[in-house]
């Protein structure tokens, strides 16, 4: 659907945002909680070391910010608007989002912020 070569490429599924082969992350989507976020030390096709400096992911707090933020807000009109529901179930409709979505929320957080600072080179 996306074509290799676009950040939205490396986003969707999860592949390194240098070469747009390699894993990003060591395992598959799983709900495992110790392994939701573990990721390669670097790219297994073009080496590209995934933690680039002390830290770096720390930065994907604040993406992961954003997202809980958008996501509240989008469930909470689709809530009110939609279901009529009133104000303690749209909020109690929000944390149960929250909850579900959170192991893809951590795992969209880290591949945005990685790819907002390496692009894409073509491999020869």
């Amino acid at each position: 659907m996306f074509k290799k070569g676009t950040k939205i490429y490396s986003v969707t599924n999860s592949k390194c945002p240098r070469c747009h082969e390699g894993d990003f992350f060591k395992y598959k989507f799983t709900l495992n909680p110790s392994k939701i976020t573990q990721l390669h030390d670097n790219c297994p096709k073009c080496d590209l070391r995934y933690m680039m400096e002390p830290s770096f992911f720390f930065g994907a707090m604040y993406v992961n910010y954003g997202l809980t933020v958008a996501i509240s807000i989008a469930t909470f009109l689709i809530a009110t608007l939609l279901f009529s529901l009133t104000l303690l179930q749209s909020f109690a409709a929000i944390i149960i989002a929250l909850l579900v979505l959170t192991p893809l929320n951590l795992r969209l957080s880290r591949i945005i912020w990685i790819n907002m600072f390496v692009s894409y080179k073509k491999s020869i």
